[in-house]
């Protein structure tokens, strides 16, 4: 069949994406063990066979995006095989947009498109990767952590007003209040008849402490007590921004409402301890 030149530069496109992603599940399956090691694999074979489609119309040799390879290990290292997967497939409405523009003018195209949007993501939910397991435990720290603390730091703030004495009192609150979130997600998670409680307090805690730990490091660098607080609520927003992003990814939800949401309640809680340190301090005389 005749192929014109701008579709055939698409067909070059679509195949250094099918080698990169392929290079990328290959990398990702290098460190992966057991049946998650298997499903990379096997997706990694699915791209190369869709690389080795395009090139029966372009004739064409095409090299990876090596930086982009790296680029995904480093995520898969941080956040997990599980995000890094789904951000590079970008989910259904992405992959049939990517190749719609083939629809009608190439025969392979719409069976390489149910790959794409079906099979593959099939492979994918076959990934056990034990973070995501206890994601729900996370977010609970976290949010929690961000809420809580925010709210303490900010009514400290205009309480105390001495940076080093808010901070070692945001530390100690954090802390105690990361152990005490620790142990009442153990005791819910075994009310609920979880097969491993003590993991889901853990990760409970760990978020927790964690997220304290910016919030209050602030108040140990800076010797003024706004520029403290103003480096916490950023430090606040950025846990917020991340953590959002990353469930949202993996959870395929929207991100603007969850991003939104949050930011609300935890700014909006921070807002009402600012009154009511400002209030503790003109009413009850406090000079520290």
């Amino acid at each position: 069949m005749e192929i014109s030149g701008e579709l055939l530069e698409k067909l070059r496109e679509f195949q250094k994406t099918e080698i990169t992603e392929a290079m990328v599940y290959r990398a990702l399956a290098s460190s992966a063990k057991g049946q998650n090691r298997k499903v990379l694999e096997k997706i990694s074979a699915e791209e190369i066979g869709h690389y080795e489609r395009w090139k029966n119309y372009t004739g064409q040799e095409v090299k990876p995006n090596r930086i982009l390879v790296f680029l995904y290990k480093i995520i898969s290292f941080i956040f997990g095989v599980t995000f890094s997967i789904k951000l590079m497939e970008g989910g259904e409405k992405d992959a049939q947009e990517k190749y719609s523009v083939l629809l009608g003018k190439i025969p392979e195209a719409e069976q390489i498109i149910q790959e794409e949007v079906e099979h593959e993501r099939e492979l994918i939910e076959m990934i056990d990767e034990e973070r995501i397991n206890y994601i729900g435990s996370m977010v609970l720290g976290l949010n929690d952590a961000i809420v809580e603390l925010t709210g303490a730091l900010a009514g400290l703030t205009f309480a105390i007003q001495n940076v080093r004495i808010i901070g070692l009192a945001g530390m100690i609150t954090g802390i105690a209040a990361a152990l005490s979130m620790g142990a009442s997600e153990y005791l819910s998670q075994k009310a609920e008849g979880s097969q491993n409680p003590l993991k889901a307090a853990i990760y409970t805690a760990i978020a927790y402490i964690f997220a304290v730990f910016l919030l209050v490091v602030p108040y140990f660098l800076f010797s003024s007590y706004l520029i403290a607080l103003a480096m916490t609520l950023f430090d606040a927003l950025l846990i917020i921004l991340l953590f959002t992003f990353f469930v949202s990814v993996v959870r395929e939800q929207k991100f603007s409402s969850l991003f939104g949401e949050m930011v609300g309640i935890s700014f909006g809680v921070a807002f009402v301890s600012f009154l009511i340190g400002l209030a503790a301090r003109h009413f009850l005389k406090i000079e520290i």
